[in-house]
């Protein structure tokens, strides 16, 4: 860590992660390693903590166009708790190897490997499965695997996972049409983050915040399965209702978006870049992408992101059904630090209702 940074931030971020003597949400293995027919579970039985909406969702909104900076801020303003000494899953987007918003950008993603090693957490993981990219040419190109190296941070490229590796989700109460295989070294962690970009989508997702990035989490092809999940995703006319489905296999640790640049058409490799010089960060999906929606409104985005209520389109609307998150926007709690991100708020707040 940086010399001229503060002892007492760090002390404050450990102090939080002792507060619970317990992973925030527990590992999903418990409810996974037990026998299951046909080697499947439904998407709620893959989590092992209930998915019922908060009463209050947290999320933190940092004004900085410095990404590094950003992320330290939204931390210490989150105070994330449970990690200590807890297995960490890292979840990029890396459905390319181009800067950000295309990825996740690699100053932020190592800024956070610095700040869980300083909250002494215990083995680091950080996986992923490209959409539109050769999976480990972009984990190359964005330096994953250096990043690895330095800091004693394990990699996984899960289109290279044998089949194994893979967890086999029931199609009931779904719009998949045989179930979904997920990735099960995410979900025999004890913690998991999700980093995500602000950024819309081109190919029927509409936008592709924290919900989204949660398909990277899914096998194109399992080994020894000549099924396509993702043909079957992209193909469908309940596309998105699909993507907030996936989510119920995981409950996130915490939830990092980095809009500091956004994309506001095109996405999600490429579109209009605009900075929004944005951090948000909280553990609720909807919540995040309920105000990322309102961001990227903002700024001026596509009128399938920008028509209606947020909390009418699709992916918020079945992600809410399916209990991931807050259902309105009453249950926003904003967490700011200074006038300019109280300034961003008071914006979204008649956005969001």
């Amino acid at each position: 860590m940086p010399s001229d940074r503060p002892l007492q931030r760090r002390q404050v971020l450990r102090l939080a992660t002792l507060a619970t003597g317990a992973s925030l949400f527990p590992s999903a293995c418990r409810a996974i390693n037990s026998t299951v027919a046909d080697n499947k579970v439904t998407a709620q039985s893959a989590s092992s903590s209930p998915l019922n909406p908060p009463q209050i969702s947290k999320v933190v909104l940092v004004y900085n166009e410095d990404r590094s900076a950003g992320t330290r801020q939204a931390l210490d303003l989150l105070q994330p708790t449970g990690l200590k000494g807890k297995t960490v899953f890292l979840k990029p987007n890396y459905n390319t190897g181009d800067p950000a918003p295309a990825a996740t950008d690699s100053q932020l993603l190592e800024t956070l490997i610095q700040e869980f090693q300083g909250a002494e957490v215990g083995e680091m993981t950080i996986g992923d499965r490209s959409g539109m990219a050769d999976t480990r040419q972009a984990m190359e190109q964005k330096g994953v695997f250096q990043l690895g190296e330095k800091y004693g941070v394990k990699t996984l490229v899960f289109d290279e996972m044998e089949a194994e590796k893979w967890q086999y989700i029931s199609a009931e109460g779904t719009h998949w049409q045989k179930g979904f295989a997920f990735a099960r070294p995410i979900l025999d962690s004890e913690a998991i983050v999700n980093t995500c970009c602000l950024k819309t989508h081109q190919y029927g997702g509409h936008f592709t915040l924290s919900l989204k990035n949660s398909v990277g989490m899914v096998a194109k092809y399992v080994p020894g399965d000549s099924f396509n999940y993702m043909g079957d995703l992209h193909s469908s006319a309940h596309q998105r209702l699909m993507i907030a489905e996936i989510n119920q296999a995981y409950k996130p640790s915490l939830v990092l978006l980095d809009g500091v640049e956004a994309f506001v058409n095109g996405g999600p490799a490429s579109g209009k870049k605009v900075r929004s010089n944005v951090i948000l960060a909280g553990v609720d999906r909807v919540a995040i992408d309920v105000v990322a929606i309102a961001l990227l409104r903002l700024l001026g985005t596509t009128n399938q992101v920008s028509n209606g209520s947020i909390w009418e389109l699709e992916q918020i609307q079945r992600a809410v059904e399916l209990g991931l998150g807050i259902g309105q926007s009453e249950q926003i709690e904003f967490i700011t630090p200074d006038a300019k991100s109280r300034g961003i708020v008071d914006q979204i707040r008649p956005l969001i209702t």
